[in-house]
């Protein structure tokens, strides 16, 4: 939802979960990721498949908001950007830079209970596309991590199977099985604690993707101790700081 109108891997962080052989084996992929950027569309699971996104009696599809007369005027939008993207790009960007931060983005965007993305989501998602490292995005970024978002709502609402707006522990365990993932129900159960914003034992959109990102970069960098592929690692106290250090500075 935006608040004027009611996601091949990147080595760093990115995709949803994709094939891990160690780990469990993820259903085919489809789709393919933005060009430029290394972000794949979050994977598709056909047993779990809801009606499609838009479909009557669904969850309302992500809509770019009703263009403001009275919003400032500019050039066309650059070859290949749609219109409607690039007003809206234009609405976001409140300081005129050209670009748009974190905070901007976080105002611009609504889970599917009025409540804003959280501001750790919108400073992960702009990290994953922020190419140049300026802490802002382009509209050529920007294009991209729209359908990003749109990707991750298709896969939200797969899982979210009593339409309740939000993923609790049982629709996350079988989101994290059709992802390839072989983890306990103890274990889902934590993440949704970890986190459940509201104290409903559930997870709204923005934190669904936090989520299962944090879920593909931890495991990426399991994997890389993992070498004979068994799931079990041995590390160092060092080695273990290293991986958490690491995954803190991505912005998760």
């Amino acid at each position: 939802m935006w608040n004027q109108r009611p996601p091949a891997y990147n080595q760093a962080y990115g995709s949803a979960p994709g094939h891990h052989q160690a780990y469990g084996h993820a259903p085919p992929h489809h789709g393919h990721a933005p060009p430029h950027h290394g972000h794949a569309p979050p994977p598709h699971s056909n047993p779990y498949q809801q009606h499609p996104y838009g479909h009557p009696g669904g969850h309302q599809q992500y809509t770019y908001p009703a263009y403001n007369p009275s919003m400032r005027q500019q050039a066309g939008p650059p070859p290949g950007i749609d219109m409607a993207l690039w007003q809206w790009f234009q609405a976001v960007d409140q300081d005129n830079s050209g670009g748009i931060s974190a905070d901007e983005l976080q105002r611009a965007l609504l889970n599917g209970n009025w409540s804003q993305f959280n501001a750790e989501t919108c400073r992960l998602m702009i990290g994953m596309f922020d190419k140049d490292r300026s802490g802002t995005i382009d509209i050529h970024e920007f294009a991209a991590l729209w359908k990003y978002i749109q990707e991750w709502k298709n896969c939200f609402d797969r899982f979210d199977t009593d339409r309740s707006g939000t993923i609790d522990a049982q629709e996350l365990n079988v989101a994290f099985s059709s992802f390839g993932y072989r983890l306990s129900p103890q274990f889902t159960d934590l993440c949704v604690r970890k986190f459940d914003r509201t104290v409903t034992r559930s997870m709204k959109f923005d934190d669904f993707i936090q989520c299962c990102v944090m879920l593909k970069t931890l495991t990426d960098a399991f994997r890389k101790h993992d070498t004979s592929q068994t799931g079990v690692v041995q590390i160092n106290y060092e080695q273990f700081l290293e991986m958490v250090l690491n995954h803190t500075l991505t912005g998760l």
